[in-house]
């Protein structure tokens, strides 16, 4: 038992419990999906996240908080997964960032290390929603807080866990989809277990909670967290209407790091536009914002350090440009269709993380490389005809680390690299990786695999990264898409009833239809995708489908909407019966 202070010996034990209480428990993290789709993995995100900090921190032989902190921290930053594994990440490196200069932490300074975690973990997410994993981190520190005054480290870990599990508790007070399916948050859920194994690494006598599930639910897996929900913004904008006209991006090599407040340094940025990204690491800072005048931003910056990689775009020009590829989108996905005997013998014992680039590409560097996401080797086939260099296997229940994407940029032969990432949990972990790599990179927040083919006809080699990217990001708004999966328990969502097995029809993120028959689930998915001004609707069947239910659906679709154009690709994809493009 501790009492005093903390030392690096016991801060790892508490790390290895911690890890060790998430694993065993990650499948139950899994169950707390608040839609019944087959493809559970918070659980499994935050383990793989957490498990990768504890191998870095194996490594070492540190003995100080500082340290034992540090080194944790930076294996979680290069392998989080997901949304859950990304903010777990940024939890754990504001703990170390309250840990630094320490050799022993007492009760006070280890309480202020959770809620320095906190504060780092709400930056990184642009809009955060109360009864997440975010105010299960908040409630537990302000707990925290509160026993320091008084108490000893024990006491504090022991607040902590008390002040997690009461908002995890509250957590469907806060979000109603968690009430109406009877669960709490999957991300909040992960936390308490970590939590738990702290106390318990000092506390054998700490009992195990099994997780608040209410009712007869039996869900699988993903915290109801809202991530990066401006993406949606950026439709269709009238380049009068853009308040802060020129994209300016630089870095600044710090005169004097210690002294430096990226707080202050980024609040002061704010005045100047919007969209702004700070992003600082020993005696470097990376920067990004709109603003109307990109001249006071660079004065400014230049303050702290000398100035390097600067880059401004005119954004009212370029979002002229935004249509003028549209026609050559048909074409180009007609001559992607992917055909059964084309495909590629692959020895299914092999799955490579990502694709590298023939040796021969590094004789000639290139001014982009294109870097996506697909799970399926049909998917696969038409990124790359579309014009993407590395594909990363991944998608639903196989989120890619942020290491995974860092060594797929370095693997780069290309003056800057475009990452795709096609799923709305796999953006913060694509954003963090291109955070840590020196070659500039965009990251465009791509929801789905039909948005990232959009986003693809939408890029330009001939112009620069700014402008690529904010063309590439308005390509997302022209595409809507449906998935078609099957339920794996009965619950009740929006006052619809669904029963284990039945079909459901995703649009948005949002059921919209289930049935019985899987034809007649993607004809009522379609009456609430396709409108008046639409043209071309494309299928992508994936591995479970045969060739009488593919034959049924396109007779439906061209019955139902004749005047549209109908396009039909093999993408060998799990989970989905159907992914579903309108435009």
């Amino acid at each position: 038992m501790i009492e005093k202070t903390l030392n690096g010996q016991v801060l790892r034990r508490m790390f290895a419990a911690g890890a060790n209480c998430l694993e065993q428990n990650a499948a139950r993290v899994n169950a707390l999906n608040v839609f019944p789709v087959p493809d559970g993995d918070t659980g499994t995100n935050m383990n793989l996240t957490f498990r990768s900090g504890i191998d870095e921190l194996n490594k070492s032989t540190d003995e100080a908080v500082e340290a034992v902190a540090a080194v944790l921290s930076r294996g979680l930053l290069l392998g989080a997964r997901g949304n859950s594994g990304v903010i777990l990440s940024q939890l754990f490196r504001g703990f170390a960032k309250g840990m630094a200069e320490l050799q022993v932490a007492d009760a006070k300074q280890l309480a202020h290390a959770f809620v320095q975690g906190v504060d780092m973990a709400y930056k990184a997410v642009l809009k955060p929603v109360e009864g997440t994993i975010l105010t299960v981190a908040r409630e537990a520190a302000n707990a925290a807080r509160n026993a320091a005054r008084y108490g000893s480290v024990p006491d504090v870990l022991e607040a902590l866990l008390e002040g997690a599990r009461k908002a995890l508790a509250n957590t469907p007070n806060q979000l109603p989809v968690l009430k109406e399916v009877g669960v709490v948050d999957s991300g909040g859920q992960g936390l308490v277990y970590i939590y738990e194994g702290f106390v318990r690494s000092v506390d054998k006598a700490e009992p195990l909670q099994e997780p608040f599930i209410t009712g007869d639910a039996v869900p699988q897996n993903k915290t109801a967290l809202s991530i990066n929900n401006d993406v949606m913004e950026h439709h269709h904008i009238n380049p009068a209407a853009i308040q802060y006209g020129y994209c300016t991006e630089f870095m600044v090599h710090l005169t004097n790091s210690k002294r430096f407040s990226e707080e202050s340094f980024r609040e002061q940025l704010s005045g100047f536009g919007d969209s702004l990204l700070v992003v600082s690491d020993a005696d470097l800072v990376k920067v990004h914002i709109h603003a109307e005048e990109p001249g006071r931003v660079l004065t400014y910056a230049q303050k702290y350090g000398m100035l390097d990689r600067m880059k401004i775009e005119n954004m009212r020009l370029q979002h002229e440009e935004v249509l003028k590829k549209q026609e050559a989108r048909q074409h180009s996905v007609q001559q992607a269709s992917v055909q059964d005997d084309k495909m590629p013998n692959l020895n299914p014992e092999f799955i490579a993380p990502f694709h590298l680039p023939a040796e021969s590409d590094s004789l000639n560097r290139k001014p982009y490389e294109i870097v996506t996401v697909a799970a399926g080797k049909g998917i696969e086939q038409i990124f790359k005809s579309l014009g993407a260099d590395i594909v990363i296997e991944g998608g639903q229940t196989m989120n890619p680390s942020a290491e995974q994407f860092v060594k797929a940029i370095d693997s780069c032969q290309a003056d800057n690299v475009i990452i795709l990432p096609n799923n709305k949990n796999i953006i913060m972990a694509a954003e963090q990786a291109a955070q840590l790599v020196s070659i500039p990179c965009e990251v465009i927040p791509s929801l789905t695999i039909p948005q990232g083919m959009s986003a693809l006809l939408a890029f330009d080699p001939s112009i620069e990264l700014g402008a690529n990217k904010e063309k590439m990001r308005q390509s997302l708004a022209l595409v809507k898409t449906g998935h078609i999966t099957y339920a794996v328990r009965d619950t009740t969502i929006n006052e619809q009833e669904i029963h284990s097995g039945d079909f459901m029809g995703i649009v948005d993120g949002a059921i919209v239809t289930a049935a019985k028959d899987i034809v007649e689930t993607a004809r009522n998915m379609l009456v609430q995708m396709v409108s008046g001004e639409d043209e071309l609707i494309t299928v992508i069947y994936g591995e479970d489908v045969n060739e009488p239910v593919l034959d049924r659906l396109v007779k439906q679709i061209k019955t139902d909407y004749p005047e549209m154009e109908v396009e039909i690709h093999n993408g060998k994809q799990p989970l989905y019966s159907f992914i579903i493009a309108v435009e």
